[in-house]
């Protein structure tokens, strides 16, 4: 009997972003829909893999995540007073977009692997590309965002079902380390 091949969310997640960032993504108003949009859509897409693959440990572990990440940017806005780039007060740094769509692609690449982190890496990228260039951040509000967001996840996230991905720097070498435990 053949097995039936199905679509992970990551490959949604990645329809949607070709469908989304289309030639009329240019306009100013549209990038910045857009990347509303994929701020939203990928931390929605780790809870829903979590949840739809019954995974209840990495439910959890998205939560801490999630609600570390959140403390940590609802803190810094409250505390540090940055004008955004567009002149409206007060509020710039960090991203809160860029933190929240970088948790949910950092949860995913952990958790799951690159199968749904490159997806999703591409469209929290998207995301913070979307904020600076509607000038609604400074790039080092999109940057301090992308990396709480980042680690918030990489703190809380263990690899399901013994896949991992993860960074790997030394004074000569900057790469990316896959393992699988059998």
């Amino acid at each position: 009997m053949r097995k039936r091949q199905t679509w992970p969310l990551s490959g949604v997640l990645t329809i949607l972003l070709i469908l989304l960032v289309s030639p009329s993504a240019t306009m100013a108003s549209t990038t910045e829909d857009v990347g509303d949009v994929l701020a939203l859509l990928v931390p929605l897409t780790g809870i829903a893999t979590a949840t739809l693959k019954h995974d209840r440990e990495g439910q959890v572990q998205f939560l801490k995540s999630f609600a570390t990440n959140a403390v940590i940017t609802g803190g810094l806005k409250a505390s540090v007073d940055k004008t955004r780039p567009d002149g409206e007060c007060c509020d710039s740094f960090p991203s809160a977009h860029s933190s929240l769509s970088f948790m949910g692609a950092a949860f995913l690449s952990r958790r799951y692997g690159p199968k749904f982190g490159i997806p999703a890496y591409a469209a929290a990228s998207y995301v913070a590309y979307s904020r600076v260039v509607t000038d609604r951040h400074f790039v080092e509000d999109v940057v301090a965002g992308a990396t709480i967001g980042y680690l918030s996840s990489y703190f809380f996230t263990t690899e399901y079902m013994g896949v991992s991905v993860t960074p790997v720097a030394s004074s000569n070498f900057v790469g990316i380390s896959f393992s699988r435990t059998w």
